[in-house]
């Protein structure tokens, strides 16, 4: 995590790499029965893709390091190929991150569970951190649901009601207010209700705008030489 400064107030935010991504798939209900958008993320090398998934994203011709698919109430007004940036988000946006937490290893039940611990004095010895009773002697198992001693983290987490505190366009990264589950460089799933927009980048616009400004030039340059010309006649 970071700061950042939002007016005179300091914010504790978590950059997020979030993009570009690419729509390798787009779902439908008459076809696969719901409507989903299959979203890539990120650059693998080809020899570690297995060769179905090389031709399903032959079309788009990227390599995905990650594939996930969202839900969408309507998915109709996209298609394979398409790419979502930031930009598709706004400052102020909320968002929810899903992502799976950071693995703890075996804890006891203090960590766990927060158990309080016996009394360090009168009478107990090395049982400050222990479990204590777990029922009764009849039924003779333990119950399932139990709180014990166990694996703790390394589960699918999701945090909500996020903010996005601020945007970095050209390096494609939302700083997010707060935190969000999982370790650095981990993966993460962002979802937010509102308007999915795609292809806000287009590289053909700058490049006809180039395109225009040296017809201008030239169109100056022409016409400073016509009057120079002119000028040099009338001398004569």
């Amino acid at each position: 995590m970071t700061q950042i400064w939002s007016g005179d107030q300091v914010v504790a935010v978590t950059p997020v790499s979030a993009g570009p991504c690419t729509i390798t798939q787009v779902k439908n209900k008459a076809k696969d029965g719901y409507e989903a958008l299959q979203v890539a993320y990120g650059v693998r090398k080809e020899k570690n893709i297995k060769k179905p998934q090389q031709g399903h994203y032959k079309k788009t011709g990227v390599k995905p390091a990650h594939v996930r698919e969202f839900r969408m109430e309507d998915a109709s007004a996209f298609k394979a190929g398409d790419v979502i940036t930031v930009e598709t988000f706004t400052v102020g946006d909320k968002v929810n991150v899903t992502g799976n937490s950071k693995g703890k290893g075996f804890q006891g039940v203090v960590k766990r569970h927060h158990f309080h611990g016996f009394r360090a004095t009168h009478g107990n010895k090395d049982q400050e951190r222990m479990p204590g009773s777990i029922g009764p002697k009849g039924p003779a198992h333990v119950f399932k649901g139990t709180r014990m001693g166990g694996r703790m983290g390394g589960e699918r987490v999701t945090t909500t009601n996020l903010k996005i505190a601020a945007i970095d366009a050209a390096k494609n990264i939302l700083y997010i207010a707060g935190a969000v589950p999982g370790a650095i460089n981990g993966f993460i799933s962002l979802t937010s209700v509102g308007d999915l927009k795609v292809n806000l980048k287009k590289t053909a616009e700058p490049q006809e705008a180039e395109i225009k400004t040296e017809e201008k030039i030239e169109e100056k340059i022409a016409e400073v030489t016509a009057a120079e010309t002119k000028a040099e006649e009338i001398k004569a």
